[in-house]
């Protein structure tokens, strides 16, 4: 693949950022000290080089106008940094997945009032779609034609699908050691795809050097973070839009960077100040694999420091031993009185299958994460089982075949006669 050699416009220096069309977002803050500068493709304050948001400045937004528009995350573009229109440009449509009300689930763990946001639904499968499509139409408007990213597969699969679907060159960073199934869901798309020897942060430190060497690449989560971060406040919104303009006053959210979970909260707290729903309280948990667990370590040690960890688990898209947002997740699940839980791999397993057979929905191995942890934060007494609670799964189990096979095949191997099925099947004559 030869890769396009336009770099960015002049508008990415933050000297132009009144210029730009990316709807209502209005700056960038830093997320440390409050430092603000224009709309540009920066990730890191100048002041205090702590890490960017986008700062908003909203217009009125109804619950009528969102309604109406189409069923993706496009009908939360006036909440979003992404230009009005932004459907007029060929991307993937992510969004608007389904929310299951999961009573047998339910029934198995505990909750009375359980859902399940099942993001498998997405084009390449998990929600890395959505903060893809977000990253993509601000990076066309800040003057990209190259997207790029690190990844623990997920997000390649999805970076590289919405590049193709783009007409946009894409280069991809994999550690070498990813599940293939990943690899050959992100090759398929003729990306760039470099397997980097090496952990995720390792892959993401060179990600972060290349960055600033090829002014021409929009690192969906680097340069361009602040904007891409921004995609999953669209599961916060769509939660709420789903159960009738309400914020379930439980949520548990699998943390890998901890990005996720935090946009989700920030969401909640935009519905809450546009009154586009009732004054609320929620509680918001987090939920990563013993294998990788800085933040539930933190927040064990009531300490603020996340101390990294090298990661060993069988959950890889939540293996990120130093996670960016892992602070800032500890502020939002003290906050809203949650708590951040760990488990171990065999739990992992075993929840992923239990998931499959009371739902019908096969999660890799973060939705196992997450079902795990509300079942060991409901016997902890941290979750309330009377309370309306949302999972999330956010990626398809086809993804991660490795990490249950052998525990799952036939029921038996049988001639091809009814006798013989009624035997294996323990069924009298």
């Amino acid at each position: 693949m030869t890769l396009t050699e336009s770099g960015p416009s002049s508008t990415t220096s933050g000297s132009a950022g009144s210029s730009l069309d990316l709807g209502p977002a209005a700056a960038l803050a830093c997320r440390a000290c409050g430092h603000r500068l224009a709309l540009a493709a920066e990730f890191a304050c100048p002041q205090c080089f702590g890490p960017l948001e986008v700062a908003y400045e909203f217009g009125r937004v109804t619950r009528e106008q969102i309604e109406r528009g189409p069923k993706s995350l496009w009908r939360y573009k006036d909440l979003l940094p992404v230009p009005s229109t932004v459907e007029a440009h060929p991307n993937m449509d992510p969004g608007f997945t389904r929310l299951v009300k999961a009573d047998r689930l339910g029934a198995e763990l505990g909750f009375r009032n359980l859902w399940v946001k099942d993001d498998t639904g997405n084009p390449t499968h998990s929600f890395k779609d959505r903060v893809v499509a977000v990253a993509l139409a601000a990076a066309r408007e800040l003057g990209f034609r190259v997207l790029a990213c690190p990844s623990t597969g997920n997000l390649a699969n999805a970076t590289a699908a919405a590049a193709a679907r783009a007409g946009w060159d894409s280069v991809v960073l994999i550690p070498s050691s990813l599940e293939r199934a990943k690899v050959i869901m992100t090759a398929v798309y003729e990306t760039s795809l470099l397997a980097v020897d090496g952990t995720y942060d390792d892959v993401n430190r060179l990600a972060t050097e290349l960055a600033f060497e090829q002014e021409d690449w929009a690192f969906v989560n680097v340069n361009v973070r602040p904007y891409y971060a921004e995609g999953s406040k669209s599961l916060g919104y769509e939660i709420a839009e789903q159960l009738g303009w309400r914020i379930p006053a439980q949520t548990v959210v699998p943390v890998a960077s901890g990005s996720q979970l935090t946009k989700i909260d920030k969401a909640y707290g935009e519905l809450v100040s546009l009154g586009l729903v009732d004054g609320a309280e929620w509680r918001i948990s987090g939920a990563q694999a013993a294998g990788c667990s800085p933040v539930s370590t933190a927040f064990a040690e009531g300490t603020d420091v996340v101390r990294p960890q090298k990661p060993d688990t069988i959950a890889r898209s939540l293996a990120i031993g130093n996670p960016a947002d892992g602070p800032y997740v500890l502020d939002a699940v003290r906050r809203t009185g949650g708590t951040v839980t760990d488990v171990t791999d065999d739990e992992v397993r075993d929840a992923m299958r239990l998931l499959a057979r009371t739902e019908g929905i096969f999660a890799e191995t973060a939705g196992g994460v997450t079902v795990a942890n509300a079942r060991k934060q409901l016997e902890a007494g941290t979750l309330d089982p009377d309370a309306d609670t949302v999972l999330l799964i956010t990626g398809d189990g086809l993804k991660t075949l490795d990490a249950i096979e052998g525990q799952v095949g036939p029921t038996a191997t049988v001639p091809a006669t009814s006798a013989a099925v009624r035997e294996a099947l323990g069924i009298s004559s």
